[in-house]
């Protein structure tokens, strides 16, 4: 009886040990610093073109630079988003083809009638009112 519990005891131990020591001798997991995304810099000339496409707009009629009205204010999205190229296409989009969600229920207008390059123009400026 005292044989069968000690090759039990053994075969057990044969069973386990390689398990355990697998575990032991997992390598780690190499991590991956996540990069910020490099801001993009508009030019003096952009922001000024983004600010005039603007005051042709009807942007104004929901959104103020300092203050909350229907959409958020302007320095409240340049606080939010980094200006980077990413966040200049992002925007861009949200300005053609409209949205909501992000700030609230209420949809923002879409405006296909403005073109891609002074869309991104726009929230080179928008962006810029940090």
């Amino acid at each position: 009886m005292k044989r069968i519990l000690i090759l039990r005891a053994v075969m057990i131990a044969l069973i386990t040990i390689p398990v355990a020591g697998s575990f032991a001798q997992t390598p780690k997991k190499k991590v991956i610093p996540v990069k910020k995304p490099a801001t993009q810099a508009a030019t003096a000339a952009d922001i000024k073109e983004g600010e005039a496409l603007m005051m042709k707009s009807d942007c104004f009629a929901c959104h103020k630079v300092d203050v909350k009205l229907v959409g958020p204010a302007y320095k409240d999205v340049a606080k939010k988003y980094p200006a980077t190229a990413a966040n200049y296409t992002i925007l861009a989009k949200k300005i053609l083809a409209g949205g909501s969600g992000v700030w609230g229920q209420i949809p923002m207008a879409a405006h296909p009638q403005i073109t891609q390059a002074d869309a991104t123009k726009m929230v080179k400026y928008i962006l810029s009112l940090k």
